[in-house]
């Protein structure tokens, strides 16, 4: 590990990937070094635990460790390095952010007004956020998955109270707005990755590994099989995990099919909880956030379920 780090290109690296999370290409803009240099330190890197790389489509995603000796070499080098030697580094990655932010801009404008037009058929979305914190935070959170992660809001609002936060979508628009907003908020200790909800990235989930907090958060109403992308959540939660479900109850606004994509019109608590059976989690309450204003249809639904501990003998 000190050997891949005390190259000084590699330092160079280490230390951006840091701050953020960055494509080959960002990297290579902000070094300036050539592509094939650039990608052999960041092998080196790699291959030593200091830094994971992620292809997302075409893209290839470098971020520094965030987990295990590799992350606690990196904080301790950060902490020594000196800042005067990564002011010229810093200022080419404020202006990688800002085209990075533009594009985010570009995409969030296009949409905004769809986005807009479903918030304006429930509750205040910061009434459900608020109760959502309300359930998740009230504990110290270690591993915090937010499957469907979107724009990455519910990460922005959970990942202060985390020591690690990980959100995952389908789409690339979304995960770059995400992306976007975390750089904007600060938020260090959280990431996201192009992932399927049905074949989550992760091992399965075991004492002291796995997420102790996962969150659907308005996706499973997206989905063909909601029950299967809850039985895969249940796989990578430790024992004694929470899951949250945010959705829709039941209702009639066909609409949202046809020009929204929503595969299903709510869920009730019966199907929701068969859910949680299937998958071998235990029901534990919900709360429900109803319409209070003219023009509000839909009614809001908290689902809250616990992973089994499970018994040594069983364990064994």
């Amino acid at each position: 590990m000190l050997r891949a780090a005390g190259d000084p290109t590699r330092l160079r690296l280490l230390l951006l990937l840091r701050q953020a999370e960055l494509t080959v290409s960002e990297l290579i803009e902000i070094v300036g070094q050539s592509q094939p240099r650039v990608s052999r330190h960041l092998k080196l890197l790699g291959e030593a635990g200091l830094v994971e790389r992620f292809k997302e489509g075409s893209w290839v995603f470098c971020r520094a460790a965030d987990r295990g000796i590799g992350a606690e070499l990196g904080a301790a080098i950060a902490a020594l390095a000196d800042p005067h030697l990564q002011e010229a580094d810093k200022a080419r990655l404020a202006h990688v952010r800002e085209t990075r932010a533009g594009a985010a801009a570009a995409y969030f404008k296009a949409n905004a007004a769809q986005w807009e037009r479903i918030r304006a058929l429930h509750a205040p979305e910061k009434d459900v956020e608020t109760a959502i914190a309300r359930h998740l935070t009230a504990h110290r959170i270690e591993n915090f998955l937010d499957a469907g992660t979107g724009t990455g809001r519910m990460l922005e609002l959970i990942a202060p109270h985390a020591s690690r936060a990980v959100g995952i979508d389908v789409s690339p628009d979304m995960l770059g707005i995400a992306r976007d907003r975390l750089l904007r908020a600060n938020i260090h200790n959280a990431q996201v990755r192009l992932a399927d909800t049905y074949r989550l990235p992760f091992p399965n989930g075991s004492a002291g590994a796995g997420f102790d907090v996962v969150l659907f958060h308005q996706v499973l109403h997206y989905l063909d099989d909601p029950g299967a992308a809850v039985g895969e959540a249940a796989r990578v939660m430790a024992p004694g995990a929470r899951l949250l479900i945010a959705d829709f109850t039941p209702h009639r606004l066909e609409f949202l099919r046809e020009e929204f994509a929503h595969r299903r019109l709510g869920f009730s608590d019966r199907e929701v909880e068969g859910w949680f059976s299937a998958a071998g989690l235990s029901s534990a309450g919900n709360e429900t956030i109803a319409p209070h204003a003219p023009g509000e249809k839909l009614t809001v639904k908290l689902w809250l379920a616990t992973a089994k501990i499970r018994a040594k003998k069983e364990a064994a």
